[in-house]
């Protein structure tokens, strides 16, 4: 069995507000082997910025507060540490990229300053020897005349060039897992493909970890070893790339395949869009969260939750229709309603 670097188990994360503690993550659990990259996707508001914060132990700094769950990292849980003792490990063994690279450095420091700083704190290293490696971390990273910008300010730069920056920040102590946060979004499609083909060469020639968060089911297909669909705070599905792409087994994931232009080689035809959108996390309804958008929503899923089943090779999905790899005996499916959908398989799903 493949060892694990990354375990979350059942965590719950909330805010406080007005109406009380509101969830923004409900039970997740997901699984990163050591060497692999798993993608978390799903729309905005699915909950997979703050899982990724919440395992960085940030959650505690933005109002969050992990009410249930672990995060086990090599073995040690990191939900019971101190935030001290997390100084040890973020920024260090556990780096993140955050979404937007230009509010993520200090307009106020240069960007090889801002590299050397990691360096002296967890790696002991001079000055002198601190801005050495900056340097050619930027090189690195594949940042033209790196001496010279090293020595320049984030507004100096490009979007492209300042998540390299940020890239390599990242990378600069040799963290065991990097966790990025849609790395590519305020990125144009062609900036975006050469950040993709960075990180996975220097995920390579680093041997580590990724824990890679997108909405674009597209990246995750170039880049992932497994993929983790999060609709409302929860994990709906999970499995390997082939697995999803090809039997996917949740009408959320359907949808989102659905969504890709020209997946299935049709161009100029009109874009596929799931009905609805995300409930906020305070009204998240009864059931399975995701029957008021599902067009093959029966009653058991206007009142029962279905669990997260898990087939023989793996494969997880939490839905009433799938009965594809579950132990627990699921309902029959009705027959006064044409299903269009077959879980399981590539299925042409219609709009309601």
């Amino acid at each position: 069995m493949a060892e694990k670097i990354l375990e979350i188990r059942n965590l719950t994360t909330g805010f406080l507000t007005d109406q009380g503690m509101v969830k923004a993550t409900d039970r997740v659990s997901l699984d990163l082997e050591k060497g692999k990259t798993l993608c978390v996707v799903g729309e905005s508001g699915s909950g997979k910025s703050v899982t990724a914060l919440s395992v960085m132990r940030l959650i505690d700094y933005a109002g969050g507060i992990i009410t249930e769950g672990e995060v086990l990292f090599n073995g040690q849980d990191l939900i019971g540490m101190r935030q001290q003792d997390m100084l040890n490990i973020r920024g260090n063994r556990i780096t993140m990229i955050f979404q937007d690279p230009m509010s993520a450095l200090n307009p106020v420091f240069t960007v090889g300053e801002q590299i050397a700083e990691s360096l002296r704190t967890h790696k002991k290293l001079t000055s002198k020897e601190a801005w050495r490696q900056s340097v050619e971390m930027l090189r690195r990273v594949r940042m033209p005349d790196p001496e010279i910008r090293a020595r320049q300010y984030p507004y100096e730069m490009s979007g492209g060039m300042c998540q390299r920056v940020v890239i390599a920040m990242a990378l600069a102590c040799n963290p065991e897992l990097l966790i990025a946060d849609e790395p590519t979004t305020a990125l144009d499609v062609t900036v975006q493909a050469q950040i993709l083909e960075l990180l996975l060469q220097l995920k390579k020639e680093f041997r580590m970890s990724m824990l890679l968060i997108t909405h674009d089911m597209g990246v995750a297909a170039e880049v992932a070893d497994r993929i983790a669909v999060m609709y409302a705070g929860a994990v709906v599905e999970e499995g390997t790339v082939a697995e999803i792409f090809e039997r996917p087994r949740h009408p959320y994931t359907i949808g989102l395949l659905k969504s890709i232009p020209g997946l299935e080689g049709e161009r100029g035809g009109e874009l596929y869009t799931i009905t609805g959108s995300i409930p906020p996390m305070s009204k998240i309804p009864s059931g399975c969260r995701f029957h008021p958008r599902c067009t093959y929503a029966m009653d058991v899923c206007r009142t029962n939750e279905p669990p997260l089943s898990q087939s023989l090779t793996g494969h997880k999905a939490a839905c009433w229709l799938d009965d594809t790899g579950a132990d627990d005996p699921r309902p029959a499916k009705p027959n006064n309603r044409e299903a269009k959908v077959t879980i399981g398989t590539r299925p042409e799903v219609t709009q309601p």
